[in-house]
């Protein structure tokens, strides 16, 4: 079992990462990102996306209702639907789903979050983000067991049915988790983990799980810190190994399992 998170980011070749995920043969569930196509049709509908910093360090997306809407409307509608299409037109029968779905993807809202802003720590209030403690694994089994490729998407559901915007990457962890997956690649606009993150030639290719709290303390930046913290959540539960791969390349999946990248574990 294997599952890819494939993240939103600009320069990512989401057609190599589809047309690659059509050849694995062993069982796969596809978390997807849809970042940079959020943020451009947000600037499009007059909501420029506002992005805060919590006193840890973790850039988070300010989620009121107008944009969970946006957000909705873009990873649950256009880039889903988008993913599912291509993988159809390459012969693999997928599903397309969001966290929602069948409480697919469970958590907590954190209506009142921590932020610092200009060097002041705040409030923040009536947020809709949260944080994924469970995956709903029997609906994943079934459609799995039938044939099916599950493609999914944040946000998720709150216990007490709202919905919440959280990270994709620590979604894959949990759905890792859940599903007792032997890898979890997640493809980003990076060749892996860079130890400058601003010279592709300072690639890490290897952290133990021992060195992954070094690493983001040291080296990691904006969106890698989540995902280093969804690798130590996810080796932290029992996923054999996770993989930091390159989604701008031809059959980044294979080359990523091939231990291309960033290996952690």
């Amino acid at each position: 079992m294997i599952v890819v998170k494939t993240g939103g980011s600009r320069g990512i070749n989401l057609d190599y990462v589809l047309e690659d995920i059509a050849r694995q043969t062993e069982p796969l569930v596809l978390v997807h990102g849809a970042s940079d196509e959020l943020n451009q049709i947000s600037e499009q509908l007059g909501k420029p996306p506002r992005m805060v910093t919590s006193p840890s360090g973790y850039t988070s997306r300010v989620t009121d209702p107008e944009t969970l809407d946006i957000f909705t409307m873009v990873y649950c509608g256009k880039r889903n639907t988008r993913i599912v299409e291509k993988l159809q037109q390459l012969g693999v029968n997928a599903v397309g789903l969001s966290g929602v779905d069948g409480r697919l993807l469970e958590g907590r809202r954190k209506p009142n979050i921590r932020i610092v802003e200009d060097g002041r720590t705040k409030i923040l209030r009536d947020d809709y983000t949260g944080r994924i403690e469970k995956a709903n694994v029997s609906l994943l089994t079934t459609l799995l067991d039938q044939g099916y490729l599950p493609v999914v998407s944040p946000p998720a559901i709150s216990y007490e049915g709202e919905v919440i915007n959280v990270d994709g990457d620590r979604a894959a962890a949990v759905i890792a988790d859940a599903l007792g997956a032997a890898r979890l690649v997640i493809l980003s606009n990076t060749p892996g983990f860079l130890e400058d993150a601003d010279d592709e030639s300072t690639l890490i290719p290897r952290i133990s799980r021992d060195g992954i709290d070094e690493a983001i303390a040291t080296h990691a930046r904006d969106r890698m810190k989540k995902k280093l913290l969804g690798a130590k959540e996810a080796l932290e539960v029992g996923v054999g190994q996770v993989i930091l791969g390159d989604g701008r390349i031809p059959e980044p999946v294979t080359a990523a399992l091939r231990g291309s990248g960033t290996v952690i574990g």
